[in-house]
């Protein structure tokens, strides 16, 4: 089975809804439609917020922005959200994984040298919870692979929803979230 990567070309933030868990399939669902092709292809999108005290962080656009995210942030615990979109033909299926996420209390400095590193951009709440140089989470609660952006029990209960049987799928933190999570670790 070949697949490809096709950027969806959308204003996300024109996408956003109040209700935070809307918000993320409905922009989910907006890349998704953004590059429909032909009937055979399986369409995966994803879109993931950092939601704290019910406001949803977005991608910071300058190093003020991130800034004033991470600190917020510090030292708090926040939820992540993803929403996860499927297609196949004229089958649609979305679903939204959680996950509670606790920050340690990294200093200024260490903000600093993150943002000078260019690394908070393109990334919801400005932090990657994989970078092994800034290390910003203390602990999480549930599925480390959506925290990272892309839930893959989810896509798993996606594919078997539109009929491509999955296996070893399971509730968050699932054998593919423990699996996965060296694939995306940096080396610093």
């Amino acid at each position: 089975m070949a697949c490809r990567v096709a950027p969806a070309d959308i204003d996300e933030a024109a996408y956003l809804l109040p209700e935070p868990t809307v918000a993320a399939i409905n922009v989910a669902v907006a890349k998704a439609r953004a590059v429909r092709a032909d009937s055979e292809e399986i369409i995966v999108a994803a879109d993931t917020l950092v939601v704290i005290d019910g406001e949803v962080l977005g991608k910071p656009a300058s190093a003020g922005e991130a800034r004033a995210m991470l600190e917020r942030l510090r030292g708090r615990a926040h939820h992540v959200m993803t929403g996860v979109v499927l297609q196949r033909g004229d089958l649609e299926w979305a679903g939204v994984v959680t996950t509670r996420v606790l920050m340690r209390n990294y200093t200024a400095h260490e903000v600093e040298a993150y943002i000078a590193r260019d690394e908070p951009f393109d990334k919801a709440g400005g932090y990657a919870v994989q970078d092994e140089t800034f290390r910003p989470v203390e602990r999480l609660e549930g599925c480390y692979l959506n925290v990272v952006g892309l839930p893959v029990c989810a896509v798993a209960a996606g594919l078997n929803a539109l009929a491509l049987k999955v296996t070893g799928a399971g509730p968050p933190a699932c054998a593919y979230c423990h699996r996965g999570r060296p694939l995306v670790a940096r080396s610093g």
